[in-house]
């Protein structure tokens, strides 16, 4: 593998997306090196030392996983052809990735140790989850323009995107370059070097999230506390037609998306060969359950119904939000007048 790297100072995005999941193969490579490869691979999956799941992968789950992933799929399909909110799009392409990525592992049932089936096994499971990490990141900036309540997040509807994006992008990046450096390692301390420095990406990318969650949390209080008006906006509407459903279903998305990262977290903590990395159940439980939920919750509450497409030129409040003295609202707190910028429905 280290032949790749051969006439390049660096090794190019397209190489590091391929090493991102090549380091799992490479940590079994090592771990098979002169040992006799059994005659039934079927036989012992879990002391196969060519096999990089550690399992034979249940037709049984992946059917249910695949159907229930690729119909959320279709449904927000549908859902951008007929409320739009296209600006959601790229958790639609995540689905169907994710989906497709799930395939692979009936080819990986009959073939277990088949290093090509598992790498775009690999690469698409780990690559969706960043598609509805920055859908999420792309929506909570449309509902705060929408309320024309910007000013309560801790940046500019605008830049809360663009800086979560970024960070998503480049903890990606720098699990990739982790991924190569395990890869292209002669060592054992090169080879920890890498996991750690795939590990030390998810932490940060975890940790990212957890700021976003946190920033989402404080914009809903802020607003509950300082813009009745716009709290109770669509007060005259069914639930489900109402946007704090909308923001409900962001909190269960992000819900979703945190148990995924811890779960990876510890997976990878214990190496790419671990005991939680080899166990079906928990992926499912812990890793592939959590990312249904988290794109699914829009199926029923699609943003293109809440927010319509003229809100898109909603007011962008990038000012601090102080409360105005002498405001009161009905907890009596003092409050800012909620009204201005709200978008007619």
């Amino acid at each position: 593998m280290q032949s790749i790297f051969l006439g390049r100072k660096y090794p190019s995005p397209a190489l590091l997306l391929v090493f991102l999941s090549a380091s799992n193969l490479h940590a079994a490579a090592k771990h098979s090196a002169g040992q006799p490869r059994p005659a039934d691979p079927f036989l012992d999956p879990k002391d196969d030392p060519y096999n990089p799941l550690g399992y034979i992968a249940s037709n049984t789950l992946t059917g249910i996983a695949f159907g229930f992933i690729l119909t959320a799929a279709l449904v927000q399909t549908f859902n951008l052809f007929k409320w739009g909110a296209w600006w959601m799009v790229c958790m639609t392409i995540g689905a169907y990735t994710f989906a497709l990525g799930i395939a692979c592992r009936f080819a990986l049932h009959v073939k277990p140790e088949s290093k090509g089936i598992y790498i775009v096994e690999y690469l698409f499971v780990i690559l969706a989850p960043c598609a509805f990490i920055a859908a999420d990141y792309v929506l909570l900036g449309h509902l705060a323009r929408f309320l024309g309540s910007g000013k309560h997040l801790l940046v500019s509807p605008k830049r809360i995107t663009i800086i979560f994006v970024i960070s998503d992008v480049t903890t990606f990046l720098i699990q990739a370059l982790g991924g190569a450096i395990s890869v292209g390692a002669n060592t054992v301390r090169g080879e920890k070097l890498g996991s750690h420095v795939f590990l030390g990406a998810l932490v940060i990318q975890l940790i990212s999230f957890l700021i976003f969650t946190t920033i989402f949390l404080r914009f809903m209080r802020r607003v509950h506390k300082f813009e009745r008006d716009a709290w109770t906006l669509h007060r005259g509407n069914q639930w489900y037609n109402d946007w704090r459903t909308l923001a409900a279903a962001l909190g269960v998305s992000c819900v979703g998306i945190i148990i995924r990262s811890l779960y990876r977290v510890v997976e990878l903590s214990q190496g790419f060969l671990g005991p939680i990395a080899q166990n079906e159940d928990l992926f499912y439980a812990l890793d592939t359950l959590p990312l249904f939920i988290a794109i699914s919750v829009y199926v029923p509450f699609w943003p293109g119904r809440f927010i319509p497409r003229e809100s898109c030129v909603a007011r962008d409040d990038t000012t601090a939000a102080e409360p105005e003295s002498g405001e009161k609202d009905g907890h009596g707190h003092t409050v800012t007048d909620g009204a201005e910028g709200l978008v007619a429905i």
